[in-house]
């Protein structure tokens, strides 16, 4: 299995640092004349959730510095395989990106017959924002704490049941791997993005939930959920106080990271003004107090970086799909 990987990750990691490493005298005509018409980004999910909030907040940008609108077009469904599958079929002129969620590193080991190979079919373009998860409960669970919720789970076998963006979601992958470390047994709910995740968590259809910061930073700060735990290493400013779920078990870490791709042999020229001016975004005041906002850690770097993390967190969550045994429905 490893020899059919390899190549495919190797071609993607050469193709992004090809785009990296690209001279300032090396800009043509269509650099300078892209984008001439609207650019197409596809969000793979459902209005409100954090891919097309994020999607929303970097195509306005991006349509005030080029000068082109940049439209969001949501294509939810399959784990955002519909959408990322639009993208890779479009033609590779940078007219058609892809707001990459975290899901494309899960996807691959879920949809074992994908028309298509991520790593191998896009190019990456710029990261954007890495967005702990956070572990939080409907309030009238009578929990504080990840230990008090571990020892109420264990009691009450059947009781709880968490919520999830989808099959093979950041969330979801969040809340297997909290089963499999902690030995609790919460029931998997999928829904189709974030926003309808949410508004059961919050209307108590389910307890659970393992969703991003950008989805749940609101309403935890409403009071409609409670957080018990970050799933990154450390603490979150974003939620002061508040542990994270390593601290209660060693080792655990989930998050969710999002960029931009393009097909594959889209121009480098204008993957290198895309990486230029996303990362411009990154570093503008509103925009980096924005993504603070919503918890999320600004990720700049080159087309390369964010291939490199595409390719790392594809193995990671591979493994876990592969030992928990999870099928796409």
């Amino acid at each position: 299995m490893s020899h059919v990987v390899r190549l495919p990750r190797r071609e993607f990691l050469q193709l992004a640092a090809a785009a990296a490493v690209l001279p300032a005298d090396a800009w043509s005509a269509r650099a300078d004349t892209y984008p001439s018409r609207p650019v197409h980004l596809i969000v793979g999910f459902a209005a409100g959730s954090t891919t097309d909030i994020l999607g929303r907040l970097m195509g306005q940008w991006l349509s005030q510095r080029l000068g082109q609108q940049f439209v969001v077009e949501n294509r939810p469904g399959a784990g955002g395989t519909l959408g990322a599958e639009a993208m890779i079929r479009a033609a590779p002129d940078g007219y058609t990106l892809y707001m990459v969620p975290p899901a494309v590193a899960a996807n691959a080991a879920l949809y074992p017959n994908l028309s298509f190979d991520f790593i191998r079919d896009a190019a990456p373009v710029a990261g954007v924002v890495r967005v702990p998860n956070v572990v939080e409960v409907n309030p009238s669970v009578p929990v504080n704490s990840i230990a008090e919720l571990i020892a109420y789970a264990k009691a009450n076998p059947g009781k709880l049941s968490f919520a999830s963006a989808g099959i093979g979601t950041a969330s979801h992958l969040a809340g297997e791997l909290f089963n499999r470390m902690t030995g609790v047994n919460l029931a998997h709910v999928p829904y189709r993005g974030d926003g309808p995740a949410m508004a059961d968590l919050v209307a108590g259809q389910v307890q659970v939930g393992f969703a991003t910061m950008t989805a749940s930073i609101a309403l935890i700060r409403a009071g409609k959920l409670r957080p018990l735990a970050v799933c990154t290493l450390k603490r979150s400013d974003a939620l002061p106080g508040i542990p994270s779920v390593s601290e209660f078990i060693p080792g655990y870490e989930a998050s969710s990271w999002f960029g931009i791709a393009a097909p594959k042999d889209t121009p480098t020229d204008v993957i290198a003004s895309l990486n230029r001016q996303t990362n411009a975004g990154l570093a503008d005041p509103a925009i980096k107090a924005r993504l603070e906002d919503m918890g999320g850690m600004p990720l700049p770097g080159s087309p390369a970086d964010f291939g490199k993390l595409i390719a790392d967190e594809t193995e990671k969550w591979g493994k876990v799909i592969r030992d928990a045994g999870i099928k796409a429905e």
